[in-house]
């Protein structure tokens, strides 16, 4: 094992990895990735699986629990995520909560998504170990009526006070974590509906972010623009005096982007190609470790090479291990071979949590089981890792 500090991590040591899991654990994860790694299983489960959660009073829910569930989320509430909370703390790893709820199209809906958030903001505060929570706008107001803003088309009364709620219920959830020194992470959502978006963060960074970073915005560097926009975003902050929050990620809706691109006769907002996106994601980790009193940033990755930069960029800048603006994150059940062997040498890492009912947090698991499928048939990343660890425990020969 390397000593603490060193620099070189190996992201293959599966001992460090799944070493919060008992040999019992360890073969459940396994078979379940056996069955993720199969594209045409997971294809009829999504499918059975958006059935199920259609149905009345919740009967399915124990099958998906007793599945993919809990491997990918925290629990249905708040307190059922304290057992993973504890988990991951004992493993030197923090936790950012995420009422996994997503896009909803009524006031009452999203008042519901408001409480709740302001629910996790308190309960992130009574608990050292979870330092972050995260949001998605689109729990606050329609996605139309963002779509509507962002095309600059005139909105009718109704509609401007629709526009005034969601932004009071936003900057209402900002002021709850600025006074409890809980940080917000907004995640980014489709092209069409950003703008508005980066508009309230923005304002909300000004508010918030004077002395300690509290707003967090994202910035998806699959997108041939954001790269700028980041940088664009750092001007303003330093021209504004605030710390600019930013979470870097690679981007979760590039064939819905260049679907409805195609459909509608516009240029993509996509790269032309994966390595164009992985040049400006390395860019942006390196463009933000290189102001570390005016940027937090958090590297929200699975990729290895994208996590082994920052290491070295940490490194030959001599910037502190733990300093609080230098952050890597990752999904829970997914990339533990990272997370671990991050927090053993004494990085700053956590794990994305989600949370909430079965039904409502579905499409987040699909997504997930789609993320570990594999088309050609070669074992997914995560498999391969799991069979290496059951190899080394003598599970398997």
């Amino acid at each position: 094992m390397l000593d603490p500090g060193d620099p070189r991590i190996d992201f293959n040591n599966t001992e460090i990895a799944f070493s919060s899991k008992s040999n019992r654990e360890l073969k459940k994860t396994y078979r379940l990735f056996k069955l993720m790694n199969n594209s045409r299983l997971v294809q009829i489960g999504s499918f059975l699986g958006n059935i199920a959660a259609k149905l009345p009073f919740g009967i399915a829910d124990p099958i998906i629990e007793a599945t993919v569930f809990y491997h990918f989320c925290g629990g249905t509430s708040l307190l059922d995520c304290q057992k993973i909370i504890d988990s991951l703390n004992k493993h030197k790893a923090l936790t950012i909560l995420d009422y996994g709820v997503e896009a909803k199209d009524s006031d009452d809906e999203f008042e519901k998504t408001l409480q709740e958030n302001l629910k996790a903001v308190e309960f992130a505060y009574s608990n050292p170990n979870v330092p972050v929570i995260s949001t998605k706008l689109t729990g606050y107001i329609s996605t139309e009526l963002l779509e509507k803003i962002q095309s600059k088309i005139e909105l009718t009364e109704q509609e401007k006070i629709q526009y005034n709620k969601y932004r009071q219920r936003f900057i209402k959830l900002c002021e709850k974590a600025h006074e409890f020194k809980v940080g917000i992470f907004v995640d980014a959502e489709e092209s069409w509906i950003q703008q508005p978006m980066d508009d309230l963060v923005e304002e909300c960074m000004q508010l918030f972010n004077k002395e300690t970073p509290i707003v967090y915005n994202t910035y998806q560097m699959y997108r041939h623009d954001r790269l700028d926009v980041l940088k664009s975003s750092y001007e303003k902050a330093k021209a504004g005096n605030y710390i600019l929050g930013a979470k870097i990620v690679r981007g979760a809706y590039m064939e819905k982007e260049r679907k409805r691109a195609l459909e509608m006769q516009y240029e993509s907002p996509i790269q032309i190609s994966k390595e164009a996106t992985d040049k400006d994601y390395d860019e942006a980790i390196d463009f933000t470790l290189q102001y570390t009193d005016q940027i937090s940033m958090v590297n929200a990755s699975h990729n290895w090479k994208s996590n082994e930069l920052q290491v070295d960029l940490i490194k030959r800048r001599n910037i502190p291990y733990d300093h609080p603006h230098v952050n890597f994150c990752q999904l829970l059940g997914m990339s533990d071979n990272l997370t671990f062997n991050l927090a053993t040498q004494g990085y700053n890492v956590a794990k994305y949590v989600p949370y909430g009912p079965v039904k409502d947090v579905l499409p987040y698991l699909i997504r997930r089981a789609q993320e570990n499928s594999s088309v050609s048939g070669d074992m997914s990343r995560e498999l391969q890792l799991l069979h290496r660890e059951m190899v080394r425990r003598g599970l398997l020969s």
